[in-house]
């Protein structure tokens, strides 16, 4: 008899995902644009970073930061792992996983309210915030890339395809050695 998949990925965590990758997209393809879109795609993917923050404090397991952040000692030894292809599968975020997660919402927000400090009476005509605002679209695009790396080769080594589960929500069942 075959194992049910298991539930993983809750509908506000998928939905919030990716209504996040479609706002960055177009805050992307819209950044020659000092107002109008780009400003919507901002607020919205900052809106989006909220909503999922206070589903970390009342969704399942697998959506709690505090389930998935793991120490700076546990994460470097999984990167260790993960070198030595000896990586354990992690049911919801792996160590590096849940890192990303922070650093890529940390980004959303910086650059949400770098955006929005663009327009205040403050800070309206200097140059450098302006730099610090592309410095921090380009940062975001540095980590994208780098999470999608990190789906490709998770879903590679484990056998799994990680970008289903963000749509479906479902998972592989755990076997003894996964971590949940």
């Amino acid at each position: 008899m075959k194992s049910k998949p298991i539930a993983v990925w809750q509908a506000p965590v998928r939905i919030v995902h990716w209504l996040l990758a479609v706002s960055i997209a177009g805050a992307w393809l819209t950044r020659s644009q000092v107002d109008g879109y780009h400003e919507v795609f901002g607020y919205v993917a900052a809106g989006l970073v909220a909503v999922r923050l206070l589903w970390s404090m009342v969704g399942n397991r697998y959506a709690r930061v505090s389930a998935y952040v793991r120490s700076p000692k546990a994460t470097l030894a999984y990167l260790r792992q993960v070198l030595g292809h000896t990586a354990a599968r992690y049911i919801g975020h792996n160590p590096l996983g849940g890192w990303m997660a922070l650093l890529l919402w940390s980004c959303v927000a910086a650059l949400a309210v770098s955006g929005w400090a663009l327009n205040t009476d403050l800070l309206w005509g200097y140059a450098w915030p302006v730099r610090v605002h592309v410095a921090l679209g380009w940062s975001l695009l540095v980590l994208i890339g780098l999470h999608l790396a990190g789906v490709v080769f998770t879903s590679w080594q484990h056998r799994e395809n990680l970008v289903a589960a963000m749509v479906t929500g479902q998972k592989n069942p755990a076997s003894g050695t996964d971590v949940d």
